[in-house]
């Protein structure tokens, strides 16, 4: 796979190797400027460690990397201060004010004090922390110090930003905050790498994104394109009276293109969902409960990597 011109970022037959153990197992990946590209998976799959190896923060075992054109053996500095990084622990100074925070981290790449004061302004009204400027970080809410945490990483003006879980435990109008600050960011021609197990956030921010399961990548595409060649259009969910569920598995055999039975429900995939139903009445059986839905990224991840729970 060649780099094309546009790429941020591109791996072919990336790896690294924890113990003679494959965590990221050849991949290849393409990121282009100005999109937002996200990562899919359980826990494991090779989510952080492929993001590190893109941030410089740990180097490859084997395969072709480059980040912004260049190679992280050779180029980490460089690479590193055109990136904002967001880890998923903010990492902030919990006794120092909201604006000291945003001056402090700027000082590190070596912006002269009024550049770097004048940034924090700026970035403070961009996070709408503005009125918070003087609030020590202990003080602020889940919601204010994610938003302060991407503040932070663009006091360099980066054309990277790389971003793990960044609405993880937010409340709904803190989450929304949050991805219209992303959508601006995208707007404004920054690239952005988000990790995330929020589905419909994937959906909602992403231009593309992979689903990793096991070290490789096991899916890749749009939500839109993944959602179309991974599963079914629609989806019914079924809710039964206990012994039911032979009899309808046995009756819709020739009428879903998948069934999935669950603890507590049967999800039936096809591509008309209000048949499927008709059919499951057809039969005499009539559900606790029913509920036909267009199939989702969701559905999709769970297909690609299965149910089990894995710490």
């Amino acid at each position: 796979m060649e780099p094309l011109r546009d790429e941020v970022v591109h791996a072919s037959a990336l790896t690294k190797t924890f113990a003679g153990t494959n965590a990221v197992d050849g991949i290849d990946l393409s990121i282009r400027r100005g999109e937002v590209f996200g990562f899919l998976g359980p826990n494991g799959a090779g989510k952080t460690s492929t993001m590190r190896m893109i941030a410089c923060m740990s180097p490859r075992s084997s395969g072709d990397l480059l980040v912004r054109g260049l190679d992280p053996t050779f180029a980490g500095p460089e690479i590193r201060a055109g990136i904002g990084l967001v880890p998923q622990e903010d990492a902030l100074d919990s006794e120092m004010s909201v604006f000291d925070n945003l001056v402090i981290y700027g000082r590190y790449f070596g912006l002269a004090r009024r550049e770097v004061r004048a940034r924090a302004q700026v970035l403070l009204e961009f996070a709408q922390l503005a009125d918070r400027a003087s609030t020590k970080v202990d003080h602020l809410s889940g919601g204010m110090r994610r938003r302060l945490a991407i503040a932070r990483s663009l006091i360099s003006r980066p054309e990277l930003v790389i971003l793990d879980e960044p609405t993880t435990g937010l409340d709904p109008q803190a989450r929304h905050l949050v991805w219209d600050r992303l959508f601006q960011l995208r707007s404004e021609g920054v690239t952005l790498i988000i990790t995330t197990h929020y589905m419909d956030e994937a959906e909602q921010l992403c231009d593309r994104l992979v689903v990793m399961d096991r070290g490789r990548i096991v899916g890749e595409g749009t939500p839109r394109e993944l959602i179309a060649s991974t599963v079914p259009r629609e989806v019914v969910e079924l809710r039964l009276n206990p012994g039911a569920t032979p009899a309808l598995l046995v009756a819709l055999k020739d009428h879903v293109e998948r069934v999935e039975q669950l603890a507590d429900r049967i999800c039936c995939y096809g591509e008309d969902g209000d048949a499927i139903l008709e059919a499951v009445i057809a039969t005499g059986i009539h559900p606790l409960s029913s509920l036909v839905r267009r199939a989702t990224l969701e559905d999709v991840f769970l297909a690609l990597t299965g149910r089990q729970l894995i710490e």
